[in-house]
């Protein structure tokens, strides 16, 4: 069991395509421009079934931050317009699609108490975008569930006993082998580069740890990391503070820092 799974393992770092901006070997095979079509239609369709906030107030605070991240030479080379939209919705989370959309949920703002936590929150989600995470997903899937069927025809063809059961069994292994700590890895990976660009673009990189201390308070109970898509609050803290001197370094140089002033709420 342990050696077929490692085929499927195999076969997706055989395959690896592309790099992220952090160096690392990526699957990621889907055409950008399908990609891009993709994010496109779920934001619109979206926007079409939830209410937008309507608030001046909200909507000019949520665009002053993005638009300081979103200014960036790196994010610019990714697309020089950006959709920003704030749902009045109070689910606390954010997110951002390929083609260049942004979406924050009102609750957020009740979590990120200033600017700069929430400069955490959208860097860390237009990482996701520079570093093709959602294609990278795409191409996971695709070629996890591809080789799940091949081996399922061999233990057909073969009259392999317990086929029903080996199936179910490397179907889980395969969901916690290796697509889950491929998530995680993306999670922590948006991290790394979302501290870099929220410093880059004059926000403290020191309210990302901020931000996640808020997030654990309402976060709950979580299941264990290694069944976990997210790494623990305590894990991401300490990376985002392993990375704390040189994101440092970078908001020093800003000179001129944005003034995003969060509204009352």
């Amino acid at each position: 069991m342990t050696r077929i799974l490692s085929l499927v393992v195999l076969s997706l770092s055989l395959t690896a395509c592309a790099v992220s901006p952090t160096g690392r070997k990526q699957l990621a095979f889907m055409p950008e421009s399908q990609m891009e079509t993709m994010g496109m239609q779920s934001f619109q369709q979206l926007k079409q079934e939830t209410p937008l906030v309507e608030d001046p107030a909200i909507n000019r605070y949520v665009q002053c931050v993005a638009d300081a991240i979103t200014a960036l030479p790196q994010v610019q080379q990714y697309s020089r317009d950006w959709d920003v939209q704030v749902f009045d919705q109070d689910m606390v989370n954010a997110f951002a699609l390929p083609g260049g959309h942004i979406g924050v949920y009102k609750g957020l703002l009740s979590v990120a108490e200033n600017a700069d936590q929430l400069a955490a929150v959208m860097g860390h989600e237009v990482a996701h975008v520079l570093a093709q995470h959602g294609n990278e997903r795409v191409s996971q899937n695709l070629a996890v569930n591809q080789t799940l069927a091949l081996l399922e025809n061999w233990m057909a063809a073969n009259n392999t006993a317990y086929r029903q059961q080996a199936m179910g069994l490397l179907g889980v292994g395969a969901q916690v082998g290796v697509l889950l700590p491929f998530s995680r890895v993306h999670e922590s990976e948006a991290d790394e580069i979302g501290q870099t660009l929220m410093a880059k673009a004059g926000f403290d990189p020191r309210a990302s740890v901020a931000l996640w201390q808020n997030m654990a308070k309402v976060g709950g109970d979580a299941p264990p990391e290694f069944l976990s898509t997210h790494p623990t609050h305590e894990t991401r803290i300490d990376q985002l503070q392993a990375g704390m001197d040189a994101a440092m370094q970078h908001y020093r140089a800003v000179s001129d820092k944005p003034a995003c002033t969060p509204p009352p709420l």
